[in-house]
């Protein structure tokens, strides 16, 4: 990351527009300079301030001053090529209320000064969870989780499949899918033309819109059987994400990306033969679109990987440089931070900047990131590891509150106060829940 270093406080200016080779003339008589701070979002160490204004003659300098909740002043040197810019500030402390405010001597010797900006930073969340562990199957053959969406702390599904032994003509019963309703777990079986199958992916949108892989839509009351396009055969379906039910990405083995618009289904050319393991979206206030990334690799064999940002209908490859080889989850506040899990933690504010690998990060393998906002974001993978992020640091629960084992915790997803974990322990499927 490119940034300018003052002391405690660290600041990366970002430009907006495309810098200017040329000096600009001093404004006509008459026509002020000015400099406008406005807040654009906040964490719980950093702050992302746009800085607007008129009237400068480009390229010049321009003081951010920066006062500290205990009252004293810090204060950097910007150098600005254009009109308007994004300022990254952090290295700031949790729940605590920052003023800044920017300065500058104008051709004439005045000095023009901006307003005031009051900046409080977000509160870290809480790493107290209570943690419970259910197992299914294994009595009958293997049985695995492979994903998990949380509606509610009383609506909770995971799919799969889990073989249970009983007294049937087979001798044994096969699930696909588990229902947490507040209570207790429930063992499903959803069909698809009167027949069981294995479901590796869920995503919900709500109680009434939840989809299981990219076949069954269930509506709150039912389970709606939707007609197969031959574009989805053929392969593995890893991942769902969507804005809603006709704006709806699935992303799979070998390259595949397939678009769904509510009536009809369409392929999209990503280019790579590469297992496309996970997708994630977010919707970027600046730009008023939908910011869409899917990660490629084979998670066991260095084949390369790639990074792709989807736009309609269109693949483009972002920067990988910085990355391993082998990766498995993506999950990102737009314009703000990006996270990618798999051999390692690895993370940048921006889509051009080179990936930063977190050091601190425990030596176990990732499957799958999730967040809610940057200060609750959880990390689940190899062993049993369940971790999560406050805001400032991360806690990892694997030997402490939670066993190593042999096994792998596949998928995750965390909402409000409560935390799923799903994958496999030895031969059963298994299912690690935290509350707050």
């Amino acid at each position: 990351m490119k940034r300018v270093i003052f002391g405690a406080l660290i600041i990366s200016l970002s430009l907006l527009l495309q810098a200017c080779n040329t000096t600009d003339p001093p404004p006509p008589d008459g026509e002020k300079a000015t400099l406008e701070l406005k807040l654009e979002d906040v964490s719980c160490i950093e702050a992302w301030i746009e800085l607007t204004t008129t009237n400068l003659p480009l390229p010049t300098t321009v003081t951010l001053n920066q006062t500290n909740p205990t009252g004293d002043t810090k204060s950097q040197i910007l150098n600005l090529n254009t009109q308007d810019s994004l300022l990254y500030i952090d290295s700031l402390l949790p729940n605590q209320t920052y003023k800044f405010h920017t300065t500058i001597q104008s051709y004439n010797q005045a000095e023009v000064k901006s307003n005031e900006l009051s900046v409080t930073t977000m509160d870290t969340t809480s790493h107290n969870f209570t943690f419970e562990t259910f197992t299914f199957g294994g009595t009958a053959g293997s049985s695995v989780l492979y994903d998990v969406a949380i509606i509610n702390e009383n609506n909770i599904w995971a799919v799969g499949e889990i073989y249970v032994a009983d007294t049937s003509q087979n001798g044994y019963t096969m699930y696909n899918a588990v229902h947490w309703d507040g209570n207790q777990w429930e063992l499903k079986r959803i069909l698809y033309d009167g027949n069981i199958w294995t479901i590796k992916t869920i995503f919900a949108f709500n109680q009434n819109d939840i989809w299981f892989s990219a076949f069954v839509r269930y509506d709150g009351q039912k389970f709606i059987e939707l007609p197969i396009s031959p574009i989805l055969t053929g392969w593995s379906i890893n991942k769902i994400w969507g804005s809603s039910s006709r704006n709806l990405y699935v992303v799979g083995n070998n390259g595949n990306i397939v678009f769904y618009n509510g009536t009809s289904w369409s392929r999209i050319e990503s280019g790579t033969e590469l297992n496309i393991n996970d997708i994630w979206g977010d919707y970027n206030q600046k730009t008023g679109e939908w910011e869409i990334l899917a990660v490629a690799s084979n998670k066991f064999f260095n084949e390369g990987k790639k990074i792709f940002k989807i736009d309609g209908l269109l693949v483009t490859e972002i920067n990988v440089v910085g990355l391993t080889w082998s990766l498995s989850s993506i999950w990102f506040n737009a314009a703000r931070k990006y996270f990618i899990a798999g051999d390692g933690i690895y993370y940048k504010k921006t889509l051009n900047e080179s990936w930063v690998k977190d050091l601190t990060f425990i030596q176990i393998y990732k499957d799958r990131i999730r967040g809610t906002q940057l200060n609750n974001i959880l990390v689940s993978g190899s062993n049993g590891l369940i971790s999560h992020f406050n805001g400032v640091n991360w806690k990892h629960y694997i030997n402490n509150e939670l066993p190593y084992y042999s096994g792998r915790l596949l998928s995750c997803d965390v909402k409000d106060n409560i935390l799923i974990a799903v994958g496999w322990k030895e031969i059963q499927a298994i299912i690690t829940m935290g509350k707050k």
